[in-house]
């Protein structure tokens, strides 16, 4: 169990610890990495740069070093070692890490990219912090306390009455035939769909700022989904995978899944995702 006190100190501790990161190890190799900083994992779409493993490594250091006993999980590690996924079901706090959530953008020397951490406990994401160096942002949030940008409380708010819902979405071409056949369902009237812009977690960012209506993701790796869920739910929105239940970090959810500015919306996702 993770003391209150710790649960108190560490959003303004995690936020320097990633800032430190973003500065020692990314922000230097933005539009300055060389063609041999660059490698694919599992094909074209899934790239991977020094930067990645470099801000892994730090973040990974630091964050276990500031709470004993606690393991990390992240993109990079477990690449390399896909056993360590299973520490989320485990009785350890964990840190979630997505050092460069959008490598792509952040290879082709674009802003739209961010660091994501998260620390849960038992499966409870408790804590969040996401932060795009490069445009300046940073959101946190704490369970049951709220979520905050640049230090001002952010309210996702319900989408206008009457107005075209805006759902950023899964590629369907890269997804199974079921997943790809609901996600096609969401091209509705009053609905307008587009793909997700390459950083899930601004995705996340721009539901909490209530820039962006919902989310239809068709994968569930905790480093890119936990640290945005959160922010989501504590700025007031509302999250369903398509069973109608929670997004589980350990993995085996019903997908696709959703997260929306409000209860309301999530439903509706869901309903055009099930064709119900």
């Amino acid at each position: 169990m993770i003391d209150e006190r710790f649960l108190t100190e560490c959003p303004a501790r995690v936020e320097e610890v990633v800032r430190q990161a973003a500065a020692a190890e990314i922000m230097p190799r933005f539009r300055h990495l060389s063609a041999d900083e660059i490698s694919s994992k599992t094909g074209p779409h899934d790239l991977v740069t020094v930067a990645d493993r470099r801000a892994e490594e730090y973040l990974t250091e630091a964050l276990t070093g500031m709470l004993p006993g606690s393991v990390v999980v992240g993109e990079e590690a477990v690449h390399a070692d896909p056993a360590r996924y299973a520490a989320l079901e485990g009785d350890r706090p964990v840190w979630i890490v997505d050092p460069v959530d959008g490598t792509r953008p952040f290879v082709r020397g674009e802003t739209g990219f961010c660091t994501l951490v998260a620390l849960a406990d038992r499966g409870e994401v408790l804590a969040s912090w996401t932060y795009a160096p490069a445009l300046d942002l940073f959101a946190t949030a704490v369970r049951g306390a709220g979520a905050w940008l640049n230090g001002v409380a952010l309210q996702a708010g319900s989408p206008e009455p009457g107005a075209v819902i805006e759902i950023a979405a899964s590629r369907p071409d890269r997804t199974a035939p079921e997943q790809r056949r609901a996600l096609l369902r969401l091209r509705s009237e009053g609905v307008t769909t587009r793909p997700c812009a390459g950083s899930a977690g601004l995705e996340y960012l721009a539901v909490a700022r209530g820039r962006l209506d919902a989310t239809a993701f068709c994968w569930e790796n905790a480093w890119d989904h936990a640290a945005g869920l959160l922010l989501v739910t504590e700025a007031g929105g509302a999250q369903t995978t398509l069973a109608g239940t929670p997004f589980r970090l350990a993995g085996g959810n019903a997908l696709p899944f959703s997260a929306a500015r409000d209860a309301a919306t999530a439903e509706l996702v869901r309903g055009l995702l099930t064709g119900r």
